[in-house]
């Protein structure tokens, strides 16, 4: 079998000589007789080290051999410890050896002709472990797969991924994550792409002081995606975020079994003032929506700078463009013309990057020397470019010689590659060079999210020169524990081996600069207590302290061998190695290579893909979150043993709260029920009548049962009159019924000269919602709902959702699926495309798109008996008292409504209730 050259990826070759290969089939692994009976996934994270074992039972039940394909998804950052396979009671083992070797192997047995399988990169964050086996009739396979990795902090929060693809039912499902935390859990999210209301039974979580346990366990029925198919409704993310409690200091200490890790990230520190320079790529390669995003993100991450920062801006193609003489301070005036000048960049010609940062440098230079730069403050260059340098000076190598002789370590760049044109080796040295990080930028529709997410990382800067000390007679073999810059919201890891004779209690330093002063923050731990924490086997497994010193190690040597002299990198690689082996990861370094009873060939090897793969596979990425990737060999009948589950912690996220809505309590007894503000034909029949639309005005209903004309003071008999003709009837473009079987309703008219409105303001639900009206859109185009415990906001237009939590922003399509339960507020999105915002003790808010994006949103509210006397706002005000004045004359077909005050026309007229899918009487009130 020939593998495509373009594969630099893991390779698996696996031969079973007791059992026949069989030709590849397309059906499903259920059709073709393979059935998965078991599939668990079980994750113990221990002090953010999170280890993870998937487990998938499959039997063949058709009366001929069948192929099984074990296929999951993994974190890129994870190494693969373990993979092996149980055929009729005969255990075939892994066992990692060094890449060449493994290789030998490797290319043998494609040379007999025998099937591989490969592991690859298949999205931002992960790589897909995949391998098959022919299982004769009536035999039973076990594949497991165990990986490990250190969860990063980011943004404020651990993240643990899971990806869910079993690709049919299975009669025992379930995952369970237990975390165990000795610093304290301070709070915990869960978020998922394909649970659904009717699933949420299946989820639980309870929660403690220092310990967590998710169990996610759904029936066959749950499963299915409707009573009658086989189909399972399980395809996508199922994500955990979590923070620590933490000291003023920010330190802790903690030790298992001779081995020690130190957590370091301090509270209350004010952010140093910065000053950035943005060195834009706008060349030919970065037209149309690749430069369309970075404008949209730029103009954004230029509204969030500091006003202590200074900042600048350098557009280049084949010539850099300099947008001021020198830096200037980030005031509002300043912010104001360079997001007007971002707006009109314009992208033609080739790539000069060479003197665009060149120029960079030298702006920062001619700064300083003209003492412009305050005392204390952090210089950073973000360079954005999506291809090689074509133009000037193009060798890399040479590029980043003259870069580090420029930079001379006194300020940090940091790269962002756009899409996979680009070389991302050639820009991670260049960051690596000169103390800042390497980031791809996915070419997506979040693309601009992405920027600004990276931006968020960097922009709040809070110590420099950071440094770790231990006595020497207490440790040895420590990680890297000095540091260029940290960052709020991050954290910094050192890991360690105590000596033999090391006294009871570490003692631990850390020194820093801060804007005003040098600054010394010391913790000390005691052994005997230490060791007294991880005794739990529930929570922990064991030396996990070790392993996570090994992996840490590993991670940065190879991190060191990208700067490395080639004598440098040889040694680092080859200590990098020797550690891989020892402790059996998986890494660049080593392949796995399951093996056979002895006397017979071995069977399979698994290499782990690196980040420059994907530029070299040429690699086409489409959709956003959710989305698809197919990799080689996606038609085959597959065993996604385990489906597809990763886990990557260290950026943002959502995780399960406490008790779902109430803090502090353990456990989850409170379930908010599901929320249906009409049927699904009703919905289809809504999003069918887009044609209806209003081009002038956007309407909002107001149902008379829950707080609204039940509080209204009524002084008159109320009457109706004949309904006017079909012709005269208006659609809304925004509709808030409320439950309930009311005969009256408030039909509200915004007036099409508002750009934005103030719909709700509620301080007692710590709740406000805005919209913005589009005379165009004949409705509104974006609507953002804030709340204030948990710190949630939710920005929404016809095209996307952007849910943004501590700078965190994540972009939803609409009709995806997502499930999420924060402290205090559930959020759900199903395929029909309705969005609800809820919570114990809060008002429900839907949205919900139309199939035209060009349309504008729905907007739904539920609950609403849950206002507080405190509501105001366009729409809020009717949720106060509210006056009917006795109708005009005899014309009982006009009212007067009086509104905190103010005095509104109402008349009576027919409208399209969405709600029902029907045509209604209501009193329609212009505002």
């Amino acid at each position: 079998m020939k593998i495509p050259e373009h594969v630099h990826t893991c390779r698996i070759i696996l031969v079973l000589p007791s059992l026949l290969l069989t030709v590849l089939q397309t059906a499903t692994a259920q059709k073709n007789g393979i059935d998965i009976y078991s599939l668990t996934v079980d994750s113990r994270v221990s002090s953010r080290f999170a280890h993870t074992v998937v487990t998938s039972r499959v039997v063949n039940k058709a009366d001929a051999v069948q192929e099984a394909t074990f296929q999951m998804e993994l974190p890129r950052k994870a190494f693969i410890t373990n993979f092996s396979m149980v055929i009729d009671g005969v255990t075939y083992p892994g066992t990692v050896k060094e890449k060449a070797t493994a290789q030998e192997q490797y290319s043998a047995a494609v040379s007999r002709g025998e099937s591989a399988g490969l592991i690859k990169t298949t999205g931002r964050k992960m790589e897909e472990f995949q391998v098959s086996v022919s299982v004769a009739p009536a035999t039973k396979v076990t594949f497991e797969l165990v990986y490990e990795e250190l969860l990063r902090r980011h943004l404020g929060v651990y993240e643990l991924l899971l990806k869910v693809r079993p690709q049919q039912l299975v009669k025992h499902l379930q995952m369970d994550i237990h975390i165990f935390e000795p610093q304290g859990i301070s709070f915990l999210e869960t978020e998922s792409t394909f649970i659904t209301n009717e699933l949420a039974d299946a989820l639980t979580t309870s929660k403690n002081t220092t310990k967590a346990h998710i169990c996610f366990k759904p029936t066959l029925s749950q499963q299915q995606k409707a009573p009658d198919q086989q189909d399972t409704i399980l395809d996508g993310n199922f994500i955990v975020r979590y923070d620590v409690n933490r000291t003023h200091s920010g330190n802790s200490i903690q030790i298992e079994n001779g081995y020690f890790v130190h957590y370091f990230a301090p509270e209350g520190l004010p952010t140093m003032p910065k000053n950035v320079v943005f060195v834009i790529d706008k060349s030919g390669s970065m037209n149309g929506r690749k430069i369309q995003q970075t404008r949209e993100a730029l103009i954004k991450i230029l509204s969030d700078l500091n006003p202590k920062d200074q900042f600048n801006l350098i557009v280049f193609s084949g010539e850099a463009t300099q947008w001021e003489p020198s830096l200037v301070p980030a005031s509002e005036e300043n912010v104001n013309k360079a997001r007007s000048y971002a707006a009109s960049i314009q992208a033609r010609g080739g790539t000069n990057i060479n003197d665009a940062m060149l120029g960079a440098v030298q702006l920062l230079e001619s700064s300083n020397r003209a003492e412009l730069l305050s005392a204390g403050s952090v210089s950073l260059i973000i360079l954005l470019t999506d291809g090689d340098p074509t133009v000037g000076e193009t060798s890399p190598t040479q590029i980043q010689k003259n870069v580090q002789e420029a930079i001379a370590s006194q300020y940090s760049l940091f790269c962002l590659g756009f899409g996979f044109d680009v070389s991302y080796a050639f820009l991670e040295k260049l960051a690596l060079d000169n103390g800042g990080l390497a980031r791809r930028i996915y070419e997506d529709s979040d693309s601009a999210l992405q920027l600004q997410d990276f931006y968020q990382e960097v922009a709040n800067p809070l110590l420099t020169e950071v440094a770790f000390e231990y006595p020497s007679n207490s440790v040895e073999e420590v990680t890297q524990n000095n540091f260029q810059l940290f960052f709020r919201g991050s954290e910094m890891v050192v890991a360690g081996k105590l000596r033999d004779q090391s006294p009871d209690v570490l003692l631990g330093k850390v020194r820093g600069q801060t804007h005003m002063e040098n600054i010394t923050f010391q913790a000390e731990s005691s052994t005997a207590e230490q060791e007294g924490l991880f005794q739990s086997p529930k929570y922990i497994f064991h030396n996990f302290m070790e392993r996570l010193w090994a992996y840490l190690t590993i991670q940065q040597l190879l991190e060191k061998t990208v700067s490395a002299s080639d004598d440098e990198s040889k040694a680092l690689k080859t200590r990098a190695l020797n550690l891989s082996l020892s402790y059996n990861f998986v890494t660049p370094l080593t392949s796995m290579v399951v093996t056979k009873p002895e006397g017979q060939e071995q069977s399979q090897v698994a290499n782990k893909p690196v980040e420059e793969d994907k530029r070299r596979e040429n690699i086409h990425y489409s959709g956003g979150r959710g989305s698809k990737f197919r990799t080689m060999g996606r038609g085959r009948s597959r065993i996604p043993g385990a489906s597809n589950f990763p886990t990557s912690f260290g950026a943002g996220a959502l995780g399960a709260s406490e008790r779902y809505g109430q803090p502090g309590h353990p456990d989850v007894s409170y379930r908010p029920r599901p929320s249906h503000f009409f049927p699904h034909q009703n919905l289809e029949r809504l999003t069918d009548m887009s044609h209806l639309m209003p081009t002038s005005r956007p309407l909002v209903f107001l149902d008379s049962n829950q707080g609204v004309l039940d509080r209204l003071k009524i002084k008159t008999k109320e009457t109706t009159t004949s309904a006017p003709s079909p012709a005269a009837v208006q659609a809304p473009a925004i509709i808030l019924p409320l439950p309930g079987s009311s005969v009256d309703r408030i039909c509200v008219d915004i007036r099409p000269s508002q750009d934005s409105v103030d719909l709700l303001s509620d301080p007692g639900q710590g709740l406000e919602v805005t919209g913005k009206y589009k005379r165009q859109k004949g409705g509104f185009f974006w609507v953002k709902v804030t709340y204030k415990n948990p710190q949630v906001q939710v920005g929404v237009s016809p095209e996307h959702v952007v849910v943004t939590r501590d700078q965190r922003s994540s972009a939803y399509k609409w009709k995806e699926t997502l499930f999420s339960v924060l402290p205090g507020l559930k959020m759900t999105m199903d395929k029909t495309g309705l969005l609800l915002l809820s919570g114990p003790d809060k008002v429900t808010i839907g949205l919900s798109s139309q199939n035209d994006p060009g349309k504008g949103l729905l907007l739904l509210l539920r609950d609403t008996d849950r206002f507080s006397s405190q509501v105001s706002g366009t729409l809020g005000q009717f949720y106060q008292d509210v006056l009917w004045e006795p109708p005009a004359a005899a014309d009982d077909s006009r009212r007067m409504l009086r509104v905190q005050g103010k005095d509104y026309s109402a008349t009576r007229e027919l409208k399209l209730d969405y709600h029902e899918g029907t045509e209604i009487s209501c009193w329609s009130v212009e505002l």
